[in-house]
């Protein structure tokens, strides 16, 4: 939960191409869902952050 009391709400979905991928970045991204406006783009490998 964030500091306003609401769930972050992020999710990954696996796609079988990466056409399908980039077509479903370009249809929901920006969309409004329930009152929130949809961020959604490509995962990213998370960096190192204990600095070893």
């Amino acid at each position: 939960m964030s500091m306003t009391g609401r769930s972050r709400g992020f999710g990954f979905v696996e796609m079988s191409t990466k056409d399908e991928g980039a077509a479903a970045i370009e249809k929901f991204n920006g969309q409004e869902l329930g009152g929130r406006t949809l961020k959604v783009n490509e995962a990213k490998q998370r960096e190192n952050r204990l600095g070893f």
